[in-house]
């Protein structure tokens, strides 16, 4: 039988794992062999979580994580239990699923898991950085302020993501529309307008090239429509789960950051995130190699994460951080030498705060500058599509209409 543990070390430090044993007598024996105080042991369960089980549409709002961080961070702090404070809280979200993930996570730390453990098994909810600030609040006693912190990130990253999909909102709405209009005017009305040109001037009349070109196009949506359509939205498909593959994803990632203006808009994005996690992580007394791996997985783009990944190989060679990121191409100069400020006072977390601050409200400024300059834009090569169309209708109509009045 397989049975999980948690224990002390004869030097005070907790230990937890998983061990073989006939029984839970036998368990016990063999960790009091190993020298260990056991605290915990039960037998270990294959029930399947609700992490899980569940695929589709189980996700928790930001705006509940953050109530419910902000919440269980003032009930730790006034020196809750922690089942008590996961119990009380657990029926306060408006989600069913969250619900049940916190009624869980309650379940788990009341028979001895530790908080971030349980946190760990639901990935949809809790990515690693939160599970990985949490581990470290645990570990040094200052749960409470992490809990303040990671609401704080939250509702920062959260604030971000709104800004951005804002942005998006209205471009992809009137991009929808004006394809959808397209097809419309090439299935529908280009068929007729084509019989007109062949009443007026007949099969052989002369049309502009750019009417001879809208009405090739007609024709080929009336013909092909049944082959193309499915095989666009095939491609669309490989495409897009070629992207989620790792290779794939980095390659978007890479074109991403070499399209002038969202190159700049992502990059700030990326330090914003890569300020505001690393600070708290070394906040939280998370080592600078440790804090780089999860940042670099919080950051949201794979070309950065790789570069981190090598800053973080230097680091460990005995470099400074802010030494190997001034040479890097995605990290302004200033953040490299804010970090060099930071390693010189001991004060780290603070100055990345404020780079996260100031750069957070660039990505503010950037998105609305983006937004003021889609819509004119899109309002432009809609109105030159609508005049191309109604040039390569009328003026041939005009035309043909002319000879036949002659």
């Amino acid at each position: 039988m397989q049975f999980t543990y948690k224990a002390t070390k004869s030097d005070g430090s907790s230990a937890t794992g998983k061990l073989e044993a006939t029984d839970h007598t036998a368990a016990i024996a063999a960790l009091t062999h190993q020298g260990l105080h056991p605290l915990v042991v039960k037998e270990a369960t294959t029930k399947k979580s609700l992490g899980g089980g569940f695929k589709f549409g189980q996700k928790v709002k930001s705006a509940d994580l953050v109530i419910f961080v902000r919440q269980f961070s003032t009930m730790i702090s006034a020196g809750v239990p922690l089942s008590r404070g996961l119990a009380t809280l657990q029926e306060s979200p408006n989600s069913p699923y969250f619900r049940k993930v916190l009624s869980d996570v309650t379940k788990q730390v009341e028979s001895g898991s530790q908080l971030a453990e349980a946190f760990a098994k639901y990935p949809n909810v809790f990515d690693e950085v939160f599970v990985n600030m949490v581990r470290a609040g645990e570990e040094g006693g200052i749960l409470d302020e992490i809990l303040k912190r990671l609401a704080l990130q939250v509702e920062q990253n959260a604030s971000m993501k709104k800004k951005v999909k804002s942005a998006m909102t209205y471009p992809i709405v009137i991009l929808s529309v004006t394809i959808i209009a397209f097809f419309g005017i090439m299935l529908f009305i280009m068929p007729k307008i084509a019989k007109i040109f062949s009443q007026l001037g007949g099969p052989g009349a002369q049309l502009p090239i750019y009417t001879r070109a809208l009405l090739e196009i007609s024709h080929i949506c009336q013909h092909y429509a049944l082959i193309v359509l499915p095989l666009f939205a095939l491609i669309i498909y490989f495409v897009t789960r070629y992207i989620k593959t790792p290779k794939g994803k980095f390659q978007f990632h890479a074109l991403m950051l070499k399209i002038p203006v969202v190159k700049t808009l992502i990059t700030k994005v990326a330090i914003a995130r890569f300020s505001r996690t690393f600070s708290s992580l070394m906040a939280a007394g998370v080592g600078v190699l440790d804090a780089l791996a999860v940042t670099g997985g919080a950051i949201g783009n794979k070309v950065i994460e790789q570069e981190l990944a090598e800053a973080a190989q230097q680091v460990k060679e005995g470099k400074q951080l802010s030494e190997v990121l001034a040479t890097s191409p995605h990290f302004p100069r200033i953040v490299s030498q804010m970090l060099a400020v930071g390693e010189e006072t001991g004060k780290t977390d603070v100055v990345l705060v404020k780079v996260a601050d100031f750069y957070e409200e660039e990505v503010s400024v950037a998105i609305d500058g983006l937004t003021s300059v889609i819509e004119p834009v899109m309002i432009i090569f809609m109105g030159a599509g609508v005049g191309l169309i109604a040039a390569s209708v009328m003026g041939p109509i005009a035309n043909l209409s002319t000879h036949i009045g002659n």
